[in-house]
């Protein structure tokens, strides 16, 4: 490459991160908060299928037989195929609504432009598993924003969004409110905090202590689970996750993460997306202009913003988690919900080692709880994800799990929102 390339692409890089978080931005924000809107992306799965399923469950590196063996599940209480309600942030189909408001939408367009965001974790509430046949749809809005110091890049901005997804039935699956930080790439590249942390290096000891961890990792199935089996203090089985290639990113996009709202395009589609969202393209080292996404598989750009190497999407440790929980709790067990905060970067080499422990058990409307703790610590002793979650288990007293049900607002919201996409597409139809 000759110098000059080298130096236009390094004015490339210098352009894409100098957006900054300004006030004015942060005050257009909050006139979102509080209204929710009908989500109208389409993701590249639509509609549940056993395919998918499958797709999914291997995606986040799970091959438990509930969701891959159709013949398996039919033998289960579920009496087929099903997938677990978290796949629900991987697949919606596009539901008509009452569009925002003109003047809150004038007042809102390209807010915070250019700044880097990230997903820190989040809260999920799971109500009802999905059937082959069925359909997502959702309704969003942010709940809250916050303005904070960041050691990582100067102050931080924390929007906090609500997702409700549903079935065709208007039944509500499961909700998810998520953290949403941004930051300044700018800053976090000047502050530079993380660039000294070393990549992973691995002897044939340190695998062979993956896979024995691997090797006794297995998912629970038929055999019950029973409240009665637990005590405070009791701990759940050590396990693993990773260590962290591109592979598993490109797995995970397989499942079906990450292709909307701005898009992971080829060829002419590459071409039309550019024109649509030219921000969301900054020029690779070879002047090749490729998505800022690519900061989870492109560790120059990744250097760029302030860090050492590529990383995970935090939402892959989120999935990881569930499949952890499920895999534990067996076919007759529900994971009720969970909530987790993201607090270190998983990068290209890193090792997550899983831990967990009771924390608190109860009866409550019927169902038998039990609350756990959960943590993601890697290679460096860092624990990267605190988890708390709620599971439902078998009585041996009283019997089977009973499913938690949406609050009784959310769900009359869901078949409200679900009754207003029927009548605007008759009316588009008409």
């Amino acid at each position: 490459m000759s110098d000059d390339n080298k130096k236009q692409i390094s004015e490339e890089f210098e352009k894409a991160t100098n957006y900054e978080l300004t006030d004015h931005d942060i005050e257009r924000a909050r006139l979102l908060i509080g209204i929710d809107l009908a989500c109208r992306d389409k993701e590249q799965i639509t509609t549940i299928s056993e395919d998918n399923i499958r797709t999914y469950a291997q995606g986040c590196g799970s091959d438990n037989p509930l969701f891959v063996d159709p013949d398996y599940a039919s033998k289960t209480r579920w009496g087929g195929p099903i997938a677990p309600p978290i796949i629900s942030g991987f697949v919606n189909k596009p539901l008509l609504g009452d569009p925002i408001p003109k003047e809150i939408k004038d007042q809102t367009k390209s807010v915070f432009r250019g700044i880097h965001a990230f997903i820190s974790g989040g809260e999920w509430k799971f109500y009802k598993p999905l059937y082959p046949g069925d359909s997502v749809y959702s309704f969003s809005g942010e709940v809250d924003l916050e303005v904070t110091p960041s050691e990582f890049a100067g102050r931080k901005v924390t929007r906090l969004n609500r997702s409700v997804k549903m079935n065709q039935r208007g039944e509500v699956i499961a909700e998810y409110t998520y953290r949403l930080i941004l930051t300044e790439r700018k800053k976090a590249r000047e502050k530079g905090k993380n660039l000294s942390i070393e990549p992973a290096s691995y002897t044939d000891e340190d695998i062979a202590r993956i896979d024995e961890l691997y090797a006794n990792d297995n998912p629970r199935g038929r055999e019950k689970l029973f409240f009665e089996d637990l005590e405070v203090g009791s701990t759940l089985p050590d396990s693993v996750r990773g260590p962290l290639t591109v592979t598993d990113v490109v797995n995970f996009h397989a499942a079906g993460y990450g292709w909307v709202p701005y898009g992971l395009r080829t060829g002419r589609m590459w071409h039309k997306n550019r024109k649509r969202i030219a921000p969301f393209y900054v020029k690779n080292e070879m002047g090749v202009p490729d998505v800022a996404q690519r900061l989870h598989w492109d560790s120059s750009w990744a250097q760029a913003i302030g860090n050492p190497r590529a990383y995970d999407y935090g939402v892959m440790r989120e999935h990881y988690l569930y499949h952890y929980l499920t895999e534990w709790v067996g076919d007759n067990g529900w994971v009720v919900s969970m909530y987790d905060e993201i607090r270190k970067f998983n990068y290209m080499g890193d090792v997550q080692f899983v831990k967990g422990e009771v924390v608190g058990k109860r009866e409550e409307n019927g169902q038998y709880l039990v609350d756990l703790k959960v943590q993601m610590i890697n290679q460096r002793d860092e624990e990267t994800v605190r988890c708390t979650a709620t599971i439902a288990l078998p009585s041996k007293t009283g019997g089977a799990v009973l499913l938690p049900q949406a609050d009784e607002a959310t769900q009359r919201k869901a078949i409200e929102m679900l009754a207003r996409h029927g009548e605007l597409l008759a009316e588009k139809q008409a």
